[in-house]
């Protein structure tokens, strides 16, 4: 049966949103056919579904050069409705384009030629572009007067789409659950009409309204469901972009949402879709100033002004200027910023319906006039702040309980500050419980390190060592006392490890080379990504673990003999709390920088050392800069505390550059049982007996013979059998430490600062990574990996650790001992060796790596620099 030109046509604009290339191809037959014809009415219907679909494929020029001509076809086929309707959809693309007063003057000219449902539509396009100029008023007052005509003439299509723009606008208000109601039917719509696409608009909104109070898991899911349909479709990621990097940033995961943001900013520069640019802008720029960057923070703050003021978007303008006084704060000359300029901003923001720059403005504000002796206006500006406290999202109620206590403080009431931070802390800690991700949870409590510095500023402003002890202890690694939440019996992440891990294999192997090879690591990062978001999506168990202070007699009646140290850090300086004898001493100990100078030392003296063809005058002055270093970092760290601690047994809790610090090379520390635990709790929590006993596991990886060398004889020492060679998979070694209650793991470690869950051990099959060691029901409780860097952490805001060694701590491991410098493999085995002797023979972790380190002194320099780099971490 033969298609007319108009059926065809009316065909090609059916399709035109949901599968733009079939539309397109569609459409231009058509338009030939009406050309030949003189159809100017089909042609018209033809020109307009082009415009569309070439508008979806992210081509905005050609899109207005097919509408306009859909208007001259209209015009000559004498109707003022396909030529109105032309025009409505020029208006679109217009504000795409970034000119929304252009628009509006297209679609109030579309108006005047149209009445039904087709005028129903116009005035749901125009409170859309109403909208995106944040005139919200006018923009709902346009959806109300739409909507009924719209479902009077059951155009579905057009209903649903104002149901999703008013989702959004209702988000923007903070009514989140009309939002979700509006957007959830625009979603049964989409599927009631097979609309793909328009699904996918709908399932990004979706994540929008859950990204906005603060349901990350939630939000994650329905950014992954929308980006799906649109790779699949072939359709526009900016905006997506722009919505992932928001929720990035509202978690700290800065790195991964500057670059998603500056991949949104090329997106729209590329596909010249200027309406959405300055939003992307003043995201990098959020991102670049927490990033540390505040000189690129200041460029695309300003660009974004300038382009919201082009589009007359005055309440995105607000935004923007604030965004430039904060970059222009950080940057190098913040005395040129002026209170009063801040304090307009927060007055603006507030108008301008931006509550959380309202706050941060407030804060901020007050913060300068504090510091600048005008103590009443910046009272009044915490005081205003604050009223946010009762009601909203988590962050932003927990920064009004900042401003509160700040406010409090400014009134000399120190006891009513102290309480106003601990309410503040668990808004975030039952938000943290929200997240199963261990990313998530880690990076997520950079928002309690304000409040938590202000509680140990309080404390140590009373100079008493316990309150200072127990506010220490609220700032640092809160996601390691609780175990990961993961299910036990996931499908998908493990075929995706296994993935993960050939692939990995293949590249290591050699893998082909030129665009073999890069396809390769094309794969593993996708892979690395998609294993990433799946565990992201994890929900929380809902429970907030925020456990009080341990009672310094407690901590006291576990450590016995021991001493122990917890050095804090605050405004640049270092202090050391010494706990020993039912008492707890308090001591200032200078400068963090010069103290992380020494540190950042001590891994290329002992690299030197241990080079295998190093000549004997390099080593020598390795020697001496190794020498040097441990000795001003004793009388730094331990000796003015060596009253206290006399010579007991220590447990060392290290705060920042002290996190990869190997601590035997310290005069103070050798030959001593040494403990290193990421906090005082969490010792605390480990150092009771081990439960069950299981079996010795021994395993080494592949590509390192003195691994092997060494497995065997730790393994002779446990008289158990090693896995070595093919044996020494991920499965068998999981399993394995699934039974055991030791575990000896040589082998190759990797830790990746960029994405830390992806630290790993090499194995037979590929590498073993924490997402792997977070699906075992059990760990030992008693692990030594010796590997390069293993027991090194990535250090995150809050000192909330990353890596293998804080992970096997998580999961329940009670002790571990491992590096936290790189090894030569070869000179590990006899301070191993040494270690599992005195180990077997009954001596705990912490003394036997004492006593077989000092055996290990008087060899060669190679074999002492490779077992100083060891530290036994946990309860010892």
């Amino acid at each position: 049966m033969s298609v007319t030109t108009g059926e065809q046509a009316r065909e090609a604009l059916r399709l035109a949103e949901d599968e733009p290339g079939r539309s397109f191809t569609l459409a231009s037959e058509a338009a030939l056919r009406a050309r030949a014809e003189r159809d100017h009415a089909a042609g018209a219907v033809a020109e307009r579904a082009m415009g569309i679909a070439v508008l979806h494929l992210e081509d905005l020029d050609t899109a207005v050069a097919h509408l306009r001509t859909a208007i001259a076809l209209g015009h000559r086929a004498r109707s003022p409705r396909l030529a109105a309707e032309a025009r409505m959809t020029l208006a679109f693309v217009l504000n795409r384009r970034g000119r929304p007063r252009r628009a509006l003057s297209e679609i109030d000219g579309a108006l005047s030629g149209l009445d039904g449902v087709e005028r129903a539509r116009a005035q749901a396009q125009r409170a859309a572009i109403l909208q995106q100029l944040g005139r919200l008023d006018e923009a709902l007052s346009g959806y109300r007067a739409a909507l009924p005509a719209l479902r009077r003439a059951g155009d579905l299509l057009w209903v649903q789409r104002v149901l999703s723009n008013r989702g959004v606008l209702h988000t923007f208000r903070h009514a989140y659950v009309a939002a979700e109601a509006d957007l959830q039917e625009a979603e049964r719509l989409c599927a009631e009409l097979g609309l793909g696409l328009s699904t996918g608009f709908v399932q990004e909104n979706l994540g929008f309204v859950n990204a906005r109070r603060g349901d990350v898991p939630a939000a994650l899911h329905y950014f992954d469901l929308a980006e799906g349909r649109y790779r699949a479709l072939g359709a526009q990621l900016g905006s997506l972009l722009v919505d992932r990097s928001e929720l990035l940033l509202s978690v700290r995961l800065v790195t991964e949402a500057r670059e998603a943001a500056a991949q949104a900013v090329g997106e729209f520069e590329r596909e010249r879709r200027r309406i959405g640019l300055p939003e992307a802008r003043l995201l990098l720029a959020r991102a670049a100033l927490l990033d540390g960057d505040p000189a690129s923070a200041l460029q695309e703050a300003r660009r974004a002004v300038r382009e919201f003021a082009r589009q007359e978007r005055h309440d995105w303008v607000s935004l923007a200027r604030f965004s430039v006084l904060t970059a222009r704060l950080a940057g190098e000359r913040p005395s040129h910023v002026a209170a009063g300029q801040v304090e307009q901003a927060a007055d603006a923001l507030a108008s301008a319906g931006w509550p959380a720059a309202a706050l941060d403005a407030r804060l901020l504000g007050a913060r300068l006039a504090l510091d600048r002796g005008r103590t009443g206006q910046g009272r009044q500006q915490l005081r205003q702040a604050g009223r946010g406290r009762r009601r909203g999202p988590a962050a932003l109620r927990a920064r009004a309980w900042y401003a509160e206590a700040l406010l409090r403080l400014a009134a000399g009431d120190r006891r009513g500050a102290t309480v106003a931070v601990g309410a503040g802390l668990r808004i975030l800690d039952e938000h943290r419980a929200t997240l199963g991700a261990t990313d998530l949870r880690a990076h997520v409590a950079g928002h309690r390190t304000e409040l938590a510095e202000l509680g140990l500023r309080i404390a140590l402003r009373q100079a008493r060592p316990r309150r200072v002890l127990a506010w220490a202890e609220q700032g640092r690694a809160r996601h390691l006392l609780t175990r990961p939440v993961r299910p036990p019996d996931d499908p998908v992440l493990a075929g995706a490890l296994a993935e993960l891990r050939a692939t990995v294999a293949a590249i290591d192997q050699g893998g082909g080379a030129g665009r073999g090879a890069a396809k390769l690591v094309q794969r593993q990062v996708a892979l690395e990504a998609a294993i990433r978001d799946h565990c992201r999506r994890q929900v929380g168990d809902g429970a907030a673990y925020s456990p009080d202070p341990i009672p310094v007699e407690r901590l006291c009646q576990a450590l016995g003999d021991a001493a122990l140290v917890e050095f804090v850090q605050l405004d640049g300086v270092l202090h050391a709390l010494a706990v020993a004898g039912g008492r707890v001493r308090l001591r200032p100990l200078g400068p963090v920088a010069a103290v992380r100078d020494l540190v950042d030392r001590l891994p290329f003296a002992l690299h030197r050392l241990a080079r295998h063809h190093a000549s004997p005058a390099s080593r020598s002055a390795a020697a001496v800069v190794l020498r040097h270093a441990a000795e001003q970092l004793d009388a730094v760290l331990l000796r003015p505390l060596a009253r206290e601690t006399g010579d007991r047994p220590l447990v060392l809790v290290p705060t920042g550059p002290l996190q990869s610090l190997p601590w035997s090379i310290l005069p103070s520390c050798a030959g001593r049982s040494v403990s290193v635990s990421p906090s005082a709790a969490l010792w605390h929590a480990a150092s009771g007996p081990p439960t069950g006993s299981g079996h010795v596991v021994v395993a080494a990886g592949p590509g390192l013979p003195g691994a092997r060398v060494e497995a065997e004889m730790v393994a002779t020492i446990h008289r158990t059998g090693p896995l070595l060679g093919p044996a020494a998979t991920v499965a068998a070694v999981a399993a394995a430490l699934n039974r055991a209650g030791l575990a000896h793991l040589a082998a190759h470690g990797r830790v990746r600062a960029d994405n830390p869950l992806f630290s790993s051990l090499r194995l037979a099959d590929g590498p073993l990574t924490i997402y792997d060691l977070e699906q075992l029901e059990r760990v030992p409780h008693t692990v030594v990996l010796a590997a390069c860097d293993s027991g090194r952490a990535v250090v995150r805001a809050g000192d909330e650790l990353l890596g293998l060694s804080a992970t096997f701590l998580s999961l329940g491991t009670r002790r571990l001992v491992a590096s936290v410098v790189p090894l030569p493999d070869a000179e590990t085995a006899p301070v191993m060796v040494a270690f599992h002797r005195l180990l077997a023979a009954g001596r705990p972790p912490a003394a036997a790596l004492a006593d077989a380190q000092q055996q290990m002194a008087g060899e060669e320099a190679k074999v002492m620099a490779a077992s100083a780099g060891f530290v036994c971490i946990g309860a010892g």
